[in-house]
């Protein structure tokens, strides 16, 4: 089973109480000793390689059971709650690749699998969850930073999303600024004048947040964020600066309702004094709002 046809694809099936992790997520087995991902905080992951590396043996789909009502009382869910992993060997590469090209390209797909037989189909529509013999696992676009600005706060916030894992984007016109945001890994762009990249995709699932001291940067790029659907644009600076920018865009004939949209200050923390409070506090700000947006 050491080799990559031969993997099983875990997949999180049914929850039942409080979870680590939710239905659909997944991990993948090699053998009983190699794998890639987590379904639990650590205490079936071992279990899970076993029974899979039984289910590449007969070929087919297997359902298993853990905690709440689980046959294996010696395998404890320290949650207290219940969960059924679904074991998939050797799954469709094909659909897989789809599903990856779709994320790549920022179009949300479903994966739907056969319970019974573990056929694979990529559609573009369904939410996560079953239905029947069929578990549909809902793909969504990650969460994108488009972060502008200058300076350690633009830097910092850079590098915290990119150790977060999210996609992002650090765009100045500071090339020390750039320097530091490709130190942590962080993909950059120099920009000379205020202008927003034409080139530049956004999508509802895109953040666009500016850290600048001057504030002279903002008000063009502001006004061409809030053409797009990124459900979070921001501007770091006080509620002072937050008047004038907001007096400004109006001058430039954006809308109320536009307006409306532009958070600032920024950050759930108030008036945040170093670039890593800053940082935090922002990244909690927009992911409370996503989160709100999928409630």
């Amino acid at each position: 089973m050491s080799a990559p046809q031969e993997a099983v694809l875990a997949v999180i099936a049914g929850v039942e109480g409080p979870s680590y992790r939710p239905v659909g997520a997944m991990m993948t087995v090699l053998s009983a000793t190699q794998r890639a991902g987590t379904l639990s905080s650590g205490c079936i992951e071992a279990d899970i390689s076993l029974h899979a590396v039984e289910a590449a043996k007969t070929g087919q789909p297997k359902l298993v059971r853990y905690g709440r009502g689980s046959p294996f009382i010696d395998i404890q869910l320290p949650c207290g709650g219940g969960l059924d992993i679904l074991l998939v060997p050797r799954p469709d590469r094909s659909a897989l690749a789809t599903v990856m090209d779709n994320r790549a390209a920022r179009q949300p797909c479903s994966l739907v699998i056969d319970m019974n037989s573990g056929a694979l189909e990529v559609v573009d529509t369904g939410a996560t969850g079953r239905n029947g013999s069929d578990l549909t696992v809902r793909f969504e676009p990650d969460i994108r930073f488009l972060i502008f600005g200058k300076g350690p706060e633009a830097s910092t916030f850079a590098g915290l999303v990119q150790s977060a894992g999210y996609p992002n984007m650090l765009l100045s016109p500071d090339h020390e600024t750039l320097d530091h945001g490709a130190a942590t890994g962080c993909d950059t762009c120099h920009i000379r004048d205020a202008a927003f990249p034409s080139d530049l995709s956004v999508d509802d699932r895109t953040a666009v947040v500016l850290f600048f001291h001057d504030h002279d940067w903002e008000p063009p790029l502001l006004a061409a964020a809030l053409k797009t659907p990124a459900f979070y644009i921001g501007a770091q600076g006080s509620q002072r600066a937050r008047d004038a920018r907001l007096m400004m865009l109006r001058g430039m004939g954006v809308s109320e309702t536009d307006c409306a949209r532009l958070h600032g200050p920024v950050g759930l923390i108030p008036s945040a004094r170093d670039a890593g409070t800053l940082a935090v506090s922002v990244l909690a700000e927009v992911l409370a709002k996503a989160m709100a947006r999928a409630a």
